[in-house]
């Protein structure tokens, strides 16, 4: 009887190690088939000839500083199956650091020997427009609103609200311009002198950006960048932009001038993780962006924007 038992026992074990082995050699195929459906839109004539693809970087809403978005462009960069990218703009503006951060990363990427194209959707303003300033063609619908080419830096004055409600704010600094500006005191002489200078060191910059990148003399971007906006037309009249397209037509400009062959697939560029991707923003950027703006220790943030 215990003979008898212990051979029904061994031979559980083994169906169960058999079962186990199957599960296993499908979790690993299952696995090598998602990988294949993932690379295989890059591949031509199956294992033989990789084609790549091109990638799209959709920039939309307020560019802030966003570190893996520029290291997913550095991973792009040096990767064999991008072939080239194609960056897709609908952006009224964001903050310096990050329109300074994205403008080298796509610098960068041009530099790695890939071709980038730029499109302008429904607005490229001020950050938005400096991003494309590395593409090596720039594509804007007719009615485009891209430019605004200025530096902002804006705060507010609750003083005489808070004389009306009784309350005094006591401040103590280091200095008689480390609390500049402050929202609780009218602006000093000496402090707006001293915001005036980084405004206009910031807006030299930012002219110099676009001298580089489309190749103008920086005296006749200075004379473009008074802040204003221009329609992609305007833009087009201006050497702002090269032409008047959309995606088709950057499509077309890689294959004929940047020799990528035709059809490759567009894959996009996505580098923010699924909550992110399910809510279309991230709750702690946004939360990081309104503190900055307001409530930083050291005063207001600088951004490029549209001028209200």
């Amino acid at each position: 009887m215990s003979a008898s038992l212990e051979h029904d026992l061994l031979v559980d074990r083994r169906r169960l190690k058999r079962r186990l082995a199957l599960w296993r050699v499908l979790a690993v195929l299952a696995v090598l088939a998602a990988l294949f459906a993932a690379f295989a839109p890059g591949l031509e004539g199956g294992v033989g000839g990789l084609r790549g693809h091109v990638l799209r970087l959709s920039v939309e809403g307020t560019i802030t500083d966003d570190r893996k978005m520029t290291e997913a462009i550095a991973r792009a960069a040096k990767d064999p199956a991008v072939r080239g990218m194609i960056l897709s703009i609908d952006s009224p503006g964001g903050t310096v650091a990050g329109g300074e951060g994205l403008h080298a990363a796509l610098l960068r990427f041009r530099d790695s020997g890939k071709p980038l194209v730029a499109v302008m959707r429904g607005t490229a303003a001020s950050a938005g427009y400096m991003i494309a300033m590395p593409a090596q063609r720039v594509f804007a619908r007719e009615s485009t609103l891209t430019g605004s080419i200025g530096v902002i830096l804006q705060s507010f004055d609750v003083g005489e609200l808070m004389r009306t409600l009784g309350i005094r704010a006591e401040m103590l600094t280091s200095g008689p311009l480390k609390g500049e500006p402050n929202p609780f005191r009218p602006l000093s002489p000496e402090g707006r002198a001293a915001l005036e200078a980084v405004l206009r060191d910031m807006h030299a910059q930012f002219v110099a950006l676009v001298a580089a990148g489309r190749a103008l003399p920086a005296e006749e971007v200075a004379r473009l960048a008074d802040g204003r906006v221009y329609t992609g037309r305007q833009a087009l009249a201006l050497k702002l932009v090269d032409a008047i397209g959309g995606e088709p037509e950057a499509r077309a400009w890689l294959e004929a001038e940047a020799k990528l062959p035709a059809g490759l697939p567009v894959r996009d560029l996505d580098p923010r993780g699924p909550a992110e991707r399910a809510l279309g923003f991230s709750l702690r950027a946004l939360v990081r962006g309104i503190a900055s703006e307001w409530g930083a220790i050291d005063g207001v943030r600088a951004v490029w924007q549209l001028p209200r």
